[in-house]
Order: C-alpha cells, then sequence, then structure tokens
C-alpha cells in the first residue's frame, strides 16, 4: 500500500499561495471595473469603490505611498533572494555529495589495535579484505542489485624521474575505478582491461605529480620510477578538489597526487607484503584491498532508491560480520551523508525565511504609520462620509482596502526584484570574479515557493496592520471630525 500525506508547513504554503492568486485577482477586477459586470459581484459595488478610491489615493500621494510600501519591497525581495540563494548553496553541496557517488557503499580494510604491536615488532600483519570477500560481494551482481565493484590497492611510495622525486599515493586498480570516482582526463587515456590483464607497466598520473615530476615536458610517454620499477605514463587527470573526510568513517581523497596502475600489475611487480616506513620504525603490511567500493543500481532521490543502497549496506555488513571477527574493516554508506545534508538544508531554508521575514515585520510597521498619519490628515473627509450616511464599517473597509492594496503592490514589485535579483546577481558576480582569481562562484535556484510565501505574507501584513489605523478611523466622531481642520 502506498500512502501520501501533506505535511503542515506544505498545507500552509498552498492556502498561502491561493490566497496570493484570489486577493490579486479580485484586485485586477476591481481596479479595471469588470467585476460588476460579474453576476454574483452584482452587490459589491461598495467594495469596488473603496478599492477604486485606494489605488486614487495611492496615485494622488505618490511620494508617501512608494516610501510607505518600501519596507514591504525591500522584505519580499530579501525572502526570495535569501531563500534563494541559500537553496542553491545548498543544492550545490548536495550536488556535490552525489557527485562523490550517493549510490555508493565503501568498505575499507582498517587495522585492529593488536596488530600494531606485531607490525612495531617487524612482523609481517595481514589483516582487511581478502579475495573470498570479493568473490562474495560479486554475488550481489547477479541479482541486479550492484552494477559495479571496484577493487582497490593503495599504499605510500617515492615517485621519480631522473632528479625529481614525489610523494604519492600508488593505487592499483580497475578501469571502472573512473567511472565511480568521476576522474576527468587532462590528456591522455585511464586503465584498461587489457593492461590489467597482460600485466603491463602502466600508469596515470594524478595532476600534482605530474606536474612535480614533469614541470617543463608532458608527462606522457614518459616513465617514472616506483620502487625499483618502471612505469609507462599513459594519461594524467584534470586537477580536482579533494573531498573532505566525514567525521572518520569518510577518509579524505586526494586525487591529485595519486597514481593508478593496474592492480594485478601492482600485485605482481610489488608482492603481496607491502613496506611501509615510518619515523623510527619500518612495518610489513599484506593487505590484499585496501578498498572495495560498490555501486548499487538505484536512485538516491526516490524513497525506494535510498532504502535499497541501505538494506544492500547492512547485507554487507551481514557478510563481513560472519568471516572477520576482528572487526577489521569499514563500512561507508554516502548516503547518510547526503541525508544529513539534506536535513541541514531544511533547517537552513527555514532559518533564511524567519530572517527574511523580519523585514516584512517592519515594513508591515511602517505601513501602520503611515495609515496612523493618514487617519489623522482625513479626518474631516471621514466626518464628511459619515455624515452623508457611511457606517462604520464602510470606513474600516476603505481603509483596509487601502492598506492591503499597497502592500499587495508593494508585494508584487518585491516579487519581481526578488527574481531579478536571482539572475542578476551570479551573473555580476561570475564578471567580477574574473578580476579576482580564485574566488567561489555565487550558486542560486530560484525558491518558487518562497515567491508565494513572500507575497502572500505580505498581504496578510497589510490585513493586520491596517486593521487598527481602519478602526481607529471609524471609532472618530463626526462632528468632531468635521470640526477638524
Amino acid at each position: 500500500m502506498f500512502g501520501f500525506s501533506l505535511s503542515a508547513g506544505t498545507i500552509l504554503i498552498a492556502a498561502v499561495a491561493v490566497l496570493v492568486l484570489v486577493v490579486v485577482l479580485v484586485t485586477v477586477l476591481f481596479a479595471t471595473g469588470l467585476a460588476a459586470r460579474l453576476p454574483f459581484m452584482a452587490n459589491t459595488a461598495k467594495l469596488q469603490r473603496s478599492v477604486s478610491l485606494a489605488v486614487k489615493s495611492l496615485w494622488l500621494h505618490k511620494l508617501r505611498s512608494v516610501l510607505s510600501v518600501l519596507g514591504i519591497i525591500i522584505g519580499t525581495c530579501s525572502v526570495i533572494s535569501l531563500m534563494s540563494f541559500g537553496e542553491g548553496s545548498m543544492q550545490d553541496a548536495l550536488d556535490d555529495i552525489k557527485r562523490q557517488g550517493a549510490t555508493n557503499i565503501i568498505v575499507r580494510s582498517t587495522k585492529p589495535p593488536d596488530d600494531s604491536a606485531t607490525a612495531s615488532k617487524g612482523f609481517v600483519t595481514s589483516y582487511g579484505l581478502v579475495r573470498d570477500d570479493l568473490e562474495r560481494f560479486s554475488t550481489l551482481t547477479t541479482d541486479g542489485a550492484v552494477t559495479r565493484i571496484v577493487p582497490m590497492r593503495v599504499f605510500p611510495s617515492e615517485a621519480r624521474y631522473l632528479e625529481r622525486l614525489v610523494n604519492a599515493r600508488v593505487i592499483g586498480t580497475v578501469p571502472d575505478y573512473q567511472v565511480v570516482n568521476k576522474l576527468e582526463l587532462s590528456r591522455g587515456r585511464f586503465l584498461l582491461e587489457e593492461d590489467d590483464s597482460d600485466l603491463e607497466n602502466y600508469c596515470v598520473l594524478g595532476s600534482e605529480v605530474a606536474d612535480k615530476l614533469f614541470p617543463f615536458e608532458d608527462a606522457l610517454g614518459q616513465t617514472v620510477g616506483i620502487r625499483s620499477h618502471f612505469f609507462l605514463v599513459v594519461g594524467v587527470l584534470k586537477e580536482r578538489m579533494p573531498t573532505g573526510g566525514s567525521g572518520g568513517s569518510q577518509a579524505a581523497e586526494d586525487y591529485n597526487r595519486d597514481i593508478y596502475v593496474p592492480i594485478r600489475t601492482s600485485r605482481r611487480r610489488f608482492g603481496e607484503v607491502i613496506s611501509v616506513r615510518t619515523a623510527g620504525a619500518r612495518m610489513n603490511e599484506k593487505v590484499e584491498y585496501s578498498q572495495v567500493t560498490l555501486t548499487v543500481n538505484a536512485e538516491v532521490d526516490k524513497p525506494e532508491g535510498r532504502a535499497k543502497v541501505q538494506a544492500v549496506g547492512n547485507e554487507i555488513k551481514g557478510m563481513l560480520e560472519r568471516k572477520h571477527p576482528k572487526r577489521d574493516w569499514t563500512v561507508t554508506v554516502p548516503l547518510d551523508k547526503l541525508e544529513e545534508a539534506e536535513r541541514a538544508q531544511t533547517r537552513f531554508t527555514l532559518l533564511m525565511a524567519m530572517i527574511a521575514s523580519i523585514s516584512l515585520l517592519v515594513g508591515g510597521i511602517g505601513i501602520m504609520n503611515i495609515m496612523l498619519a493618514t487617519v489623522t490628515e482625513r479626518t474631516r473627509e471621514i466626518g464628511i462620509r459619515r455624515a452623508l450616511g457611511a457606517k462604520r464599517k464602510d470606513i474600516v473597509m476603505q481603509f483596509l482596502v487601502e492598506a492591503v492594496v499597497q502592500t499587495t503592490i508593494g508585494g508584487l514589485c518585491g516579487a519581481a526584484l526578488g527574481v531579478t535579483s536571482v539572475y542578476a546577481v551570479p551573473a555580476v558576480w561570475d564578471l567580477l570574479r574574473g578580476w579576482w582569481p580564485g574566488t567561489a562562484a555565487l550558486p542560486a535556484k530560484l525558491h518558487v515557493l518562497s515567491i508565494f510565501l513572500s507575497v502572500g505574507v505580505s498581504i496578510l501584513v497589510g490585513m493586520c496592520f491596517g486593521l487598527y489605523p481602519a478602526w481607529r478611523a471609524a471609532k472618530l466622531d463626526p462632528i468632531e471630525a468635521l470640526r477638524h481642520e
């Protein structure tokens, strides 16, 4: 069974959107005189006159009207701009997480704490993922749950070319590594299946390694020395921003300092045991696979896809718990990081909306101030209307409609200005970035709901803050009002 439910926030936004459309439609009908022609609007002549008088009053006092609605214009523009720029920034962060592979499951080999003493004595420490684990993972591809399995063998090493030396990270892997990690080539090619099956001494360099070893010549076709073996450079990667670690569960990745070689070649050339020199010690480790990345056949934008990723992750954990009692492994699901970022996006959007709504509140206070001054200024007019038979509700309607018309016009103008700023500011920012290299981009994504929300709130502000001045005008004594000069 599939259920569908609406949150309170969604219902509120929908109600505000309907209110905006109704108020705008009614205002247009009365302002153009079309309302009187509608059969069901035949008894609304007073309301139509009130709207017409409000528009004429605003037109006669242009400067005062502009100053009174300036706060509403700025507030509406602020709500749309802040929520759109906040939405753009958070969406950019979410897209970056997705580019890292939200449907990937990363299994890493980790050294158990009790093996550190053994390694310090010079013995060989054996831990982590083995070939049997890779075969068990391969069973997940039979039912289509996993589309790619990318094993890796990682160790630090020095790379040399002539007298130049760089400390790099050697990664023995397969061609799908480029697809899973979305690596882009600057020139040349990545590893091929034939390179691995033929045990070729081919390598692909990260951008920083290539720049340090070959600062004056093209790296393609050159040979790089790694632990007494020479590898032919067949490709160079584009520079890529390193990824940050996440709470110790997801290690940082600096692809610019990597050297990629075929995984079978790395095992044949460097052996099963890797010696790593540290400060005052030499450690010998036997790790068949440093990391295995599995890509789940799912869509992260759908709930069932996310549930599938979590289910596969739990199944992998169950496999490893049965075969590795020492817990020499960790399983990382980047989807968890994506979901946490999405929750942060919701909180951030609400915070931005609350901050921007303060401007609308200030604008409402400005409307009330101007309306109170208008009541004092038009006291004699109020007395004349009361003497000619106008009731208190007519006076309330006149001033309330005038306040709502002001805030509606201000809200619409602010919405137009806010939408313009969402598209214009990033364009201008991109032009200014040419003068300051290295400056980050300013992402923006139009938050459509904020348009209806801000305009709707501005109309409600006109109703709320225009009610007291209208009530005060209706409470004036007609005789005292006629005597007012």
